[in-house]
């Protein structure tokens, strides 16, 4: 198999789309929190905490809608927990969020523990079908028809997710109201800001986002909760952010990128192909190349990146 084929093949683009939603989730959520100059390390908790609890509820009886719900409901009680340690108590926001991310990860192991002690192998839901109409949509062509179709109405959301993102940050006062409290927090209150509730309100908001993020995984793109499902997804976004120069446009696109890098490898793997000009590799290089490519184009993007003047800056009302 070689590799234009595999890039150029529908499966391909499906394995991306899939594997992307999730980072694009959280990727917005991370946004959100340092537009309005909070570092939220919680992540990768928050969205184990929304893969149990959404797959929890949707597991006695909800439907599947309300399991997403429930899920952001979790993202934003973990929200505002790290808010009020963060902006109301003003701690170190590595410490609190590394401290939400092992509180909500062992809660979330710990219910699954206790409500099916009893079972050998993790219990099933019906996820999210795959959205098998717009296959036939004459304006999405023979190609993006297919792939958009094998995809779930999560991934089509946070696809919209970003371009509603951008336009609610530069279009609009809240927006603005969130730039200012991560640049400049003291002229934001200034112009009569609260600069203590728009922060606090962005890590909610983002924290939501976190949470729908893992219960893509289980309501979408699996069926079942089970132990380290999330395998690091959260500090990949962490990452793409600065990759992203803290914009949803590219936030998108470095979450499509990285899971591209992803597909890519599992089908080297799988498919016995190589990469151009050499010989068949170890698996293990294979699992490292979209970590690698990763790191590279974010050290080139990095340098540039503009971020936050307030990003992880405690800040006190009347402080000058």
């Amino acid at each position: 198999m070689e590799l234009l084929d595999i890039i150029t093949a529908a499966p391909f683009w499906v394995a991306v789309l899939r594997v992307a939603t999730p980072l694009i989730f959280g990727t917005l959520g991370v946004l959100l929190c340092e537009r309005a100059g909070v570092l939220n390390l919680g992540i990768e908790g928050i969205m184990v905490a929304g893969a149990f609890s959404g797959w929890l509820a949707v597991y006695h009886g909800a439907p599947l809608w309300g399991g997403v719900a429930v899920a952001a409901a979790i993202g934003l009680a973990f929200g505002l927990l790290h808010g009020w340690l963060t902006v109301t108590l003003a701690l170190s926001q590595h410490v609190a969020g590394l401290g939400v991310t092992m509180l909500a990860t062992s809660l979330s192991y710990y219910a699954y523990r206790i409500g099916f002690a009893s079972v050998s192998s993790p219990p099933t839901i019906t996820p999210f079908a795959p959205m098998r109409w717009l296959d036939g949509v004459p304006v999405l062509g023979s190609i993006l028809g297919p792939v958009l179709g094998a995809q779930t109405s999560l991934t089509l959301l946070a696809l919209l997710l970003a371009p509603v993102i951008a336009w609610l940050l530069y279009r609009t006062p809240l927006g603005l109201a969130v730039r200012m409290v991560g640049e400049n927090p003291a002229a934001a209150e200034g112009q009569g800001i609260r600069v203590g509730a728009v922060r606090i309100g962005a890590v909610m908001a983002g924290s939501a986002l976190m949470a729908v993020g893992g219960a893509f995984l289980t309501l979408s793109a699996f069926n079942a909760f089970f132990f380290n499902m999330i395998n690091g997804r959260g500090w990949i976004c962490v990452a793409l952010v600065v990759f992203a120069s803290w914009r949803p446009g590219r936030a998108l696109l470095g979450a499509l990128l990285f899971a591209a890098f992803d597909a890519l490898q599992l089908r080297l793997q799988q498919g016995g192909a190589s990469l151009p000009g050499l010989p068949p590799l170890p698996y293990q290089l294979y699992l490292m190349l979209p970590y690698v490519l990763s790191i590279v184009a974010l050290i080139l993007v990095a340098r540039r990146a503009t971020y936050p003047q307030a990003l992880m800056k405690p800040y006190r009302r009347g402080e000058r």
